[in-house]
């Protein structure tokens, strides 16, 4: 626990706010999340939670609990769109834990942030509802909010979304997220109506992560709470109206664009009675997270949003609050800031850059039109053992450790490590024996 003790503003109360708060509260400092939202509740449905996340978690005391909510999917299944043709297994139970040390899980969206709400409030983490954020002065560390006092810190971190003021303050100009050609579905069916069809018992009946690959779109699915919830998420081309972002799905143009796609599909989608199509929207990447002068800062979706293929956006944003709780843990006085924010941004933007490219590569792997490009990833797939580059990334050995074998609180200790030794890149480099 560090030595004394700073005042750090986070703005935003999402999944990587919160675990930057927890991280940065466990280290002894104090913390408030300003959030817009008058009341704390996310919207959504599932979540994944992979490896490098439940790592963190177990770290923060938190797993069991995140656990007794989730769901261990069996496998990750890669099935052809016309019949569901099972093209690559996977195993995530037991290989995920026996290799990592830590499971892999499905949990509802609002278990997983109530959670972590409750452990940020349990550690003293203050939380000031109902602020709307309109401007980051960087001079005075302080955060202007429409109707109510000026928040005063040692430290602002900007964790608010895509759509981040705290970017464009950063940035100085307008930023808004670009479209991305994509949109999706999101839907929660009860598993017992699924039980009432023959065709879809087995995707209720044992755990897995399903992936349907065809033309311009792809269908994840997987169980939730305890097995009583199907998530399923369709992805197809953006069609909505400009300058609507969600808006109350057809029901028939949903169903008629995976009309000839496996006949499980269709009686799963005959089951939907409402959903909403959600537009996928991206940022560009950043040159910089941070201020130069070392009093503002941003992680997650504000400086490294991701679309959701690869399922790591959230996870991504987690690491990057483990990280600065960890350095923030060792810090020994105010001055060392900037130094931290140095090392954070060194740590994290190489990591959140490639898991970015790999989730928008995926998107092409996923919705391949029929032809030879399709006919040989599908060989691949069936017919070669996992290799580096292999279509299924969750089963490449090399992206798979990547992804699933990160150590943010090992990163962070090394760096720390070297930064005492005045060998950390970009660093003033100060220790204690210079005081």
């Amino acid at each position: 626990m560090a030595e004394f003790k700073l005042q750090i503003a986070i703005i935003g109360a999402g999944l990587g706010g919160l675990a930057a708060a927890i991280g940065i509260a466990r280290a002894g400092h104090r913390v408030t999340i300003i959030e817009q939202a008058p009341l704390l509740g996310e919207i959504g449905a599932g979540i994944q939670i992979p490896p490098n996340s439940s790592r963190i978690l177990k770290n923060y005391g938190l797993l069991d609990k995140i656990e007794s909510l989730s769901v261990r999917p069996n496998d990750f299944i890669i099935r052809s769109y016309r019949d569901g043709t099972i093209l690559s297994r996977q195993n995530m139970v037991p290989y995920v834990e026996k290799r990592y040390g830590v499971p892999y899980l499905h949990i509802h969206r609002a278990d997983y942030h109530r959670i972590l709400v409750a452990e940020a409030e349990r550690l003293g983490v203050k939380l000031q509802l109902g602020s709307t954020v309109t401007k980051i002065d960087v001079g005075t560390t302080s955060v202007q909010i429409r109707d109510r006092p000026d928040f005063h810190a040692d430290l602002i971190l900007g964790a608010d979304g895509l759509k981040s003021i705290c970017r464009e303050s950063l940035l100085g100009h307008v930023d808004p997220p670009h479209l991305t050609g994509d949109l999706a579905y999101r839907i929660v069916i009860k598993a017992e109506d699924m039980k009432k069809h023959p065709d879809l018992r087995e995707l209720t009946e044992k755990p897995a992560t399903n992936y349907w690959m065809g033309p311009y779109g792809h269908v994840v699915c997987y169980l939730l709470q305890g097995g009583g919830l199907y998530n399923v998420v369709l992805i197809c081309p953006d069609n909505l109206p400009e300058m609507m972002n969600t808006i109350k799905a057809d029901l028939q143009e949903m169903r008629g664009f995976f009309a000839g796609w496996d006949p499980k599909l269709k009686t799963l989608l005959g089951l939907v009675q409402e959903t909403t199509k959600w537009r996928l929207l991206n940022s560009e990447e950043m040159e910089s997270w941070s201020h130069p002068n070392g009093t503002f800062a941003l992680l997650g979706d504000a400086c490294h949003a991701t679309l959701p293929y690869l399922a790591q956006g959230a996870a991504q944003a987690v690491e990057d609050g483990a990280v600065l709780g960890a350095l923030f843990e060792h810090i020994e006085r105010k001055s060392q800031i900037p130094d931290v924010l140095t090392i954070y941004e060194r740590l994290r933007k190489e990591r959140t850059t490639r898991v970015v490219k790999g989730s928008t590569s995926l998107r092409d792997i996923f919705h391949m039109t029929d032809g030879e490009r399709q006919e040989e990833r599908d060989r691949q797939l069936t017919q070669q053992e996992p290799f580096e580059g292999y279509p299924n990334p969750w089963a490449d050995p090399v992206f798979q450790e990547y992804l699933f074998g990160y150590d943010a609180f090992a990163e962070a200790d090394m760096a720390w490590k070297r930064y005492k030794m005045g060998a950390f890149p970009g660093t003033a480099g100060h220790f204690k024996s210079n005081l």
